[in-house]
């Protein structure tokens, strides 16, 4: 409420209500706590999420935005305006403001406990451990002769012990959570600067929990000289009874929680309340509320749905909407305006420097001394730099507990941001890895080839487990039989990385070889997935290669494409965007999915193929003995369908498919509605087909057959008649040569071409799966909409 003043004589402000009785009976909402709170809340995520886009082109990571955003809602910027001070921020709201901020804050560390994994921390090497060390060690010994410097100058006054370990925290911490971002944004994530990295940041970040409850145990009044040895023994006890009695429990209630189904919502709420009372006990010894929360983080069990689900329920709301409040509180605190004259500008000039140095030469000597690359070293030391959220919760202790004053917390809060911002830049810089010189080797782009007897490669991406025994069965009917090259598969599990914390889980789900781990003990969807290809290996003699991918939606398809390049594959396959539904219609599971593949289709460094799943051999692997498909392809001409005729041939081959092939043909010199038509047939076609007339004679497991068709009725209906098969392949498009082809309608999906979009269409009825292919050419496709719309503008014009 406003402040009230008698005599002349300022009294404190009464304390806010909660809500008001409205505008009309004469209350301003903003002088109650309800609706201001929801004011700074919703202003906040407006600057934040504005200059989060902002930056985006700049590859920085969110947390940068919600830093500045913070900034620019103090003092420093609009807060040179009382008025809007007192409007917006007013001081008897700031203890709700710091209460939700630090209640964000308090979970926030819970799930910053649920992605550490101390199992993996055990297993790194001599070589992770050094690295962090060194990244520790140094910067902080270079923090404590920073904090001699600035106790001489601007610090005067302040707690020697509590300023020199809070000082040296502050320049050696490495956030964790921004640093696999950054990765992620670099593609960095599952190279070996990229496990080095996330491996050490994450000892990196243990180590600094404990010396930052060394500096809060060390700060404070204290009445005693014993005070700091009995919070630090308290805060041992407390980790100690912890590790005993909370493991066991949660590993019941892990173990009573299945993929895939609900977990009871008593586990969450009992876990949620376990996570508040570790809070009120820390803060009652001394240390923070947020340690007993990151201590219950930990002791969660990774394995299983548990964890998941916990991170699924807690996390969008505590980094969307509570965590950003911790971030304009901190900025309320920070002033830049009391960085005045030369000497504060060359103390925050010395702060970045000596941050900067301590931990890029601390990892990069270390890591030499490991023999990793010089390269790689500099790159490890510049991303090993980066700070973010958890040295904003060391300098706003050290302010709480008056060991910062308000000029030193403003160097720190800049020196943060700085070394943040200039990470990405330099790291593209420095460690810019060579573009492969084009692989001279790599000529078996395609399928149809002219040596039959080398290795075929198949790419078969997927989103998920739904996606896998329909992929297998493929797998299997590619097989063919001993007379040609070997069967290699690489299947690689797509997965998006996005802006929620979870997204650091994935890093623990891949090595160095990019494959998922695989804990035989563990069930999980990943895990079910890389059993899956193991089974099929071992059945199969097939040589499977799980990979994992982990990129944004906006350059997954980059990941794919290079990783195709990398490999030498032959045919990428991609899943369509729908799923098939319990009705057996196609229901749309992202439409994300679908841009991924268009820009596949255009930038692919090979043949491309999407398969529309509608249950290719069942919810099951079929076994070869027991494969049993009918397959057929549509023949209207042109590269796509010749690759598509050269898949099916080679599926043949396969003792337990029977294939069907039927060209069809129109008349010459004829142009009939819905139907495009050109003279003369293409020689690579007759070619194709001639060579097919012959196996046909030799094998009795293929069929041939040609169909003249007069309008698009009759070619609709002679597709239909083929619809009682397995498998449909076709092209996605034909040649300018090509012969008909039904374009009757404007589709949604121009990445399947019009005969993909038919067979794809709630209009046909069929339950055959579809896999429609694209060629390569030996250039970058063309833009399939604007392709797709020149074809149906023609045929209208005909």
């Amino acid at each position: 409420m406003a402040t009230n003043s008698s005599a002349g004589h300022d009294v404190c402000p009464s304390p806010m209500k909660s809500v008001s009785n409205g505008i009309f009976q004469g209350d301003n909402p903003l002088h109650f706590a309800l609706p201001l709170a929801i004011l700074q809340i919703c202003l906040v995520l407006l600057v934040t999420r504005i200059l989060a886009y902002l930056f985006r082109p700049l590859r920085q990571p969110r947390v940068i935005a919600e830093i500045m955003g913070g900034i620019l809602l103090g003092p420093s910027a609009l807060g040179r305006s009382k008025s809007y001070l007192k409007a917006v921020f007013p001081s008897q709201s700031l203890t709700v403001l710091d209460t939700l901020a630090n209640l964000g804050l308090l979970f926030f560390l819970f799930l910053a406990g649920l992605e550490l994994d101390p199992k993996s921390l055990r297993r790194s090497g001599k070589k992770v451990f050094g690295i962090a060390m060194a990244g520790i060690s140094l910067p902080f010994a270079l923090g404590i002769g920073t904090s001699l410097v600035l106790r001489a100058t601007i610090a005067k006054g302040v707690d020697g012990t509590s300023f020199l370990v809070f000082m040296g925290v502050a320049l050696s911490i490495t956030a964790f959570p921004v640093l696999a971002r950054i990765l992620a944004e670099l593609k960095l994530l599952t190279t070996d600067v990229g496990r080095l990295a996330m491996s050490a940041a994450a000892v990196n970040d243990v180590a600094a929990w404990i010396l930052l409850a060394l500096a809060i145990s060390l700060s404070g009044s204290k009445q005693s000289p014993m005070v700091p040895f009995w919070v630090l023994l308290c805060g041992c006890g407390f980790v100690f009874c912890a590790s005993l009695i909370l493991p066991p429990i949660f590993k019941r209630m892990a173990r009573r929680c299945h993929e895939g189904e609900p977990v009871n919502e008593m586990y969450i709420c009992s876990t949620l309340a376990v996570v508040l009372a570790a809070g009120v006990v820390t803060d009652a010894i001394g240390i923070h509320a947020m340690f007993g929360a990151f201590v219950v983080g930990i002791l969660v069990p990774k394995e299983g749905a548990f964890a998941g689900a916990l991170l699924e329920k807690v996390e969008d709301l505590v980094s969307g909407l509570f965590l950003p409040l911790y971030f304009v509180s901190s900025g309320l605190k920070t002033n830049v305006a009391t960085i005045q004259g030369l000497q504060s500008w060359a103390l925050l000039v010395l702060v970045i420097f000596n941050a900067c140095i301590g931990k890029i030469v601390g990892t990069v000597a270390v890591s030499l001394s490991f023999k990793v690359p010089l390269r790689e070293a500099l790159a490890l030391g510049f991303l090993m730099n980066s700070k973010g959220l958890v040295e904003l919760i060391v300098l706003n202790i050290g302010k709480d507990r008056k060991v910062l004053n308000d000029q030193t917390f403003a160097i720190m809060v800049l020196m943060a941001l700085f070394t943040t911002f200039i990470t990405t830049p330099i790291v593209m810089a420095v460690y810019k890895p060579a573009k492969r010189a084009r692989n001279t080797d790599y000529k078996q782009r395609t399928i149809s080839r002219k040596n039959t007897n080398a290795e075929l490669r198949i790419m078969a991406c997927f989103h998920g487990a739904r996606n896998i025994p329909s992929m297998i069965n493929l797998f299997e009917a590619s097989r063919g039989t001993n007379k040609h090259g070997e069967l290699c598969i690489y299947a690689m599990h797509l997965m998006e990385f996005s802006e929620r914390s979870s997204a650091i889980m994935m890093v623990h789900k891949v090595r160095r070889n990019g494959l998922p781990f695989w804990n035989k003990g563990v069930r999980s969807e990943s895990n079910q997935i890389v059993v899956a290809f193991e089974a099929f290996q071992q059945l199969s003699q097939v040589s499977v290669r799980p990979m994992t991918s982990i990129s944004s939606i906006s350059d997954m398809h980059e990941d794919i494409c290079s990783t195709a390049e990398r490999k030498r594959i032959s045919i990428i396959i991609l899943p369509f965007h729908k799923h098939q539904r319990m009705d057996g219609s196609l229901e749309t599971t992202r439409t994300d999915f679908q841009w991924v593949n268009r820009r596949v289709l255009e930038n692919a460094p090979c043949s491309v193929g999407i398969l529309v799943d509608r249950g290719l051999g069942g919810a099951t692997h079929v076994s070869a003995s027991n494969v049993s498909y009918f397959i057929t392809v549509l023949f209207f001409g042109g590269h796509d369908d010749r690759e598509a005729l050269g898949y099916g041939v080679r599926m043949a081959e396969h003792p337990g498919i029977n294939l069907m092939v039927i060209r069809f043909l129109v008349q010459h010199d004829t142009t009939v509605e819905g139907i495009e038509v050109v003279n003369g047939n293409s020689t690579p076609d007759e070619d194709c087909l001639s060579e097919l007339k012959q196996k046909t004679n030799k094998d009795s497991s293929i069929k041939y057959e040609e169909k003249v068709v007069r309008s698009t009725a009759e070619t609709i209906a002679a597709i239909r008649e083929a619809s009682f098969c397995n498998l449909f392949l076709v092209g996605r498009t034909s040649d300018e040569s090509g012969i008909p082809l039904p374009l009757d309608r404007r589709s949604e999906c121009p990445e399947l071409g019009p005969l993909g979009n038919l067979l794809a269409s709630t209009e046909f009825s069929t339950a055959a799966s579809v896999l429609v292919i694209q060629q390569y050419r030996g250039s970058v496709s063309p833009n399939l909409a604007l392709d797709q719309e020149e074809r149906l503008t023609e045929s209208e014009s005909n």
